[in-house]
């Protein structure tokens, strides 16, 4: 599945085997997210996890940074 443009954000939703390699894809999220200081909205329901991005500071829209962050959490789900 691909990053999907919906209501000026970036959003994708990546399944796992189990909350634990949920949890484990998350805590790689947050460090790349710090890394880039460039937080996305987290969503997180056992097993399934919803990411949105946008720019805040850029009037909340989608920027080269949201599809940067997008790029380096994909590498994550491979």
């Amino acid at each position: 599945m691909e990053w999907i443009s919906k209501d000026n954000k970036l959003e994708k939703t990546f399944v796992f085997k189990d909350f634990v390699h949920a949890f484990a894809f998350l805590t790689q999220v947050a460090f790349e997210a710090e890394k880039q200081q460039h937080h996305p909205e987290i969503f997180n329901v056992y097993n399934k996890v919803t990411l949105k991005l946008q720019t805040h500071d850029a009037g909340n829209i989608v920027t080269e940074k949201d599809y940067s962050l997008a790029k380096a959490i994909d590498k994550f789900y491979e």
